[in-house]
């Protein structure tokens, strides 16, 4: 167990030191671009846009095609969002963020009792991220990661039992996330001229599309110039929804330079993921972001990734946006081919040249 919790983000972070390990630093050509997040947050220039979700529903079509379009424009040149207006609760946002935060405020021998196990295949828990690229490298972070939804594929035994009201609060979340996932799919096949259902079929519909819940926490960091939160990359998902601790992370390379999110309160972040790019093929953008750290403050997020079945369902551009003067630009994968073909090109672009994404 000691070098479990020794190799615990939190552990190193309370641990006193002054430098990071050289694990965790990034390399050369990614540190030119690493600023101090509360700076950046302030800088002036392109915001992800906020989109107002209650005109999607409404019952005026004008009101409605100007809604779809505005999220439609949103989707295709940020493929990331603020939403407001989701009609989640703020006090259920509230009690999972709380539940979130107790759970994390333990301490590690008590989360270490939900530990996963990578090695061995058993990757819901509490975890750090093992070095799985050819750099070595490690991002500055720990999790706790589990199935939320449908209800008959979770394993509750796996999900913290302290606070009391983490399965309660995460459960009624879930399924309120579900319905907005419905809310926003039909609004996107709209958008693209197809049957309003017609997304949420091709990734899995009410039966098989996963809720996937993951807490990522991020210690205050004595070096956060040299290190990241999360590094660069593209979510697998078809969509997710972010719930954060209002401290500032959140960075999206858009227009070739990295934008930091500004704190949006009561609102719940979107990211379009590579499924629904494949789906539409290439209409909606599928952001690289990544996740800056501090010295000052702890940073949560709720991230909750809505995935289509690994193997039942085949990926493609769908036949209806594919043309001669817009070929398809996606060959035929399954959910769990896409997640393979983006490690290996990550390992190739890594040995090829280290950091090449910046």
């Amino acid at each position: 167990m000691v070098s479990i919790t020794s190799s615990r983000v939190e552990s190193l972070a309370s641990s006193g030191i002054q430098s990071i390990p050289k694990e965790y630093v990034r390399p050369e050509e990614e540190l030119t671009s690493i600023g101090n997040v509360f700076e950046e947050e302030k800088k002036e220039g392109p915001q992800v846009p906020t989109i107002d979700i209650k005109d999607i529903a409404s019952d005026d079509k004008e009101v409605r095609a100007k809604a779809i379009e505005t999220l439609k424009k949103a989707a295709m040149e940020w493929g990331v969002m603020h939403l407001v207006n989701h009609g989640i609760p703020d006090e259920l946002t509230t009690r999972v963020k709380n539940a979130g935060a107790t759970f994390f405020e333990l301490p590690i021998e008590e989360k270490e009792k939900y530990a996963n196990d990578q090695a061995s295949g058993k990757i819901q828990g509490y975890g750090s991220r093992l070095a799985n690229n050819a750099s070595g490298q490690l991002e500055w972070e720990d999790y706790f990661f589990h199935l939320a939804y449908p209800e008959d594929k979770r394993d509750l035994s796996v999900w913290p039992q302290t606070p009391s009201d983490y399965v309660p609060a995460t459960s009624e979340y879930a399924k309120e996330l579900r319905s907005l996932a419905t809310k926003i799919m039909s609004a996107l096949s709209l958008a693209l001229g197809l049957e309003e259902d017609r997304l949420e079929k091709e990734v899995g519909g009410i039966e098989e599309l996963l809720l996937q819940m993951k807490i990522n926490y991020y210690p205050k960091c004595p070096q956060p110039e040299l290190a990241l939160g999360v590094e660069a990359h593209t979510d697998v998902s078809a969509l997710t929804f972010i719930l954060h601790n209002m401290v500032p992370g959140l960075q999206l390379f858009y227009e070739g330079k990295w934008v930091t999110a500004k704190c949006v309160p009561n609102s719940i972040i979107m990211h379009i993921g590579d499924t629904l790019t494949i789906l539409s093929n290439g209409k909606y953008k599928s952001i690289l972001h990544r996740g800056l750290v501090n010295k000052e403050k702890v940073r949560i997020s709720w991230a909750v990734f809505c995935e289509p079945p690994k193997h039942s369902i085949i990926l493609k551009p769908l036949p209806e946006l594919v043309s001669e003067s817009e070929p398809a630009e996606f060959p035929p994968r399954t959910f769990a081919q896409h997640i393979e073909y983006k490690l290996f090109r990550k390992t190739q672009e890594l040995q090829a040249a280290p950091a090449s994404k910046e």
